[in-house]
């Protein structure tokens, strides 16, 4: 079965760019075919990537949204019947919608040994504002319809600068996962796996968590019959409940399926004095571009052991940037923490599970009031 990627995003985004890397580090060993997209008479980067020895097909007669989605859909099965290829790259035209992509994708899977995989977005942090403002509905299909997000030039701007691209974007799309982190620090492996919405923090907390009344782990989230006295509150920060995005593509087969859903609440019990992980714990988690320092870390997990104000905290866990350009990674359980060096992540991730959460202090103990 070929995998398809889409990759969008407007021109010097930095699309060719993050496709190289991914040739090189994450698509290495696979067949590979990228089909090219550009808006006029003359395709461009045609050229530019054929020494990572893939085969281009340029289709310069217009965009695939658009006149070309019936020549699209031939040239899929040609591409598919000629080469078998492991993986196909979609580079569409950065005027093109991305909705109407994953569309016409769509509308030819079916009748070829081939699925949708991954649908990325490309943005220029530097820029998200006047291209909103410019491109209007094209710009901002991109951003809805992605199923990540990914920020170039992260490395070139102020901190304030992207902390208001992202609240930008977010109004846009608040499912999707956002690489804040320079695509040069992190590997193509990393980037493929945000590209194919890995688990949040907060699934992987709640998957793990261990139950206060009975001391057991309970595996899909589903906690013991025990009955728990307090009532808790499920404000998240990032709304977690599937994608709504208004196109038919079943996300379950990319990670966006959550077994427990956080908007209405309606969960079903199988059997009575049984209930799942987030009926009875609370959760509270941030995104964050802020750097700390291995004892800024370790500082806040004592504090957040030692001071009951903050909440029952039974778990807390995540990963951001060190001031030194190390990334620093923590886990705490009750009496116990971790902080050490990791691998760069696709942005900085902090997640807290208990019961009772004071979430304005925890904001304020981690710098992100």
């Amino acid at each position: 079965m070929t995998k398809i990627d889409i990759i969008s995003g407007f021109l010097g985004a930095g699309k060719t760019t993050l496709i190289k890397k991914l040739l090189s580090e994450a698509f290495a060993g696979e067949q590979v075919v990228l089909i090219e997209n550009e808006f006029g008479e003359i395709g461009i980067d045609g050229g530019f990537l054929k020494e990572s020895g893939v085969e281009i097909r340029e289709m310069n007669s217009g965009c695939i949204c658009c006149s070309l989605v019936g020549d699209f859909g031939k040239s899929l099965r040609e591409v598919v019947d000629t080469y078998h290829p492991d993986r196909i790259l979609i580079e569409p035209s950065g005027v093109g919608k991305l909705s109407d992509v994953i569309k016409a994708v769509q509308g030819v899977q079916e009748e070829i040994d081939a699925q949708l995989n991954s649908f990325t977005t490309v943005v220029d942090v530097t820029k998200c504002r006047i291209y909103r403002k410019n491109f209007g509905e094209f710009f901002s299909n991109q951003i809805e319809y992605a199923g990540a997000v990914i920020l170039s030039r992260t490395d070139k701007a102020k901190p304030e600068k992207i902390e208001e691209s992202v609240a930008l974007l977010r109004e846009l799309n608040d499912k999707a996962p956002f690489i804040t982190t320079p695509i040069a620090r992190l590997s193509g492996k990393k980037i493929l796996e945000t590209m194919e919405a890995s688990k949040s923090l907060e699934e992987e907390l709640l998957d793990e968590i261990i139950c206060p009344e009975c001391g057991h782990h309970h595996e899909e989230g589903e906690c013991c019959g025990h009955e728990h006295d307090h009532e808790h509150g499920h404000h998240h920060d990032h709304d977690h409940e599937e994608h709504e995005h208004h196109h038919d593509h079943d996300h379950e087969d990319h990670g966006h399926h959550h077994d427990h859903d956080h908007g209405d609440h309606d969960h079903h019990h199988d059997h009575a004095g049984h209930h799942h992980a987030d009926d009875v714990f609370t959760s509270w988690g941030r995104e964050t571009i802020h750097t700390y320092t291995k004892d800024q870390i370790s500082n806040i997990l004592k504090e957040l052991e030692a001071d009951n104000s903050f909440g029952n905290v039974l778990r807390a866990k995540g990963m951001v940037a060190g001031e030194d350009g190390e990334w620093i990674y923590f886990d705490m359980v009750p009496e116990e923490h971790e902080v050490r060096t990791g691998a760069p992540e696709y942005t900085g991730r902090i997640c807290v599970i208990g019961a009772e959460l004071n979430e304005d202090k925890l904001a304020e103990l981690f710098g992100l009031a």
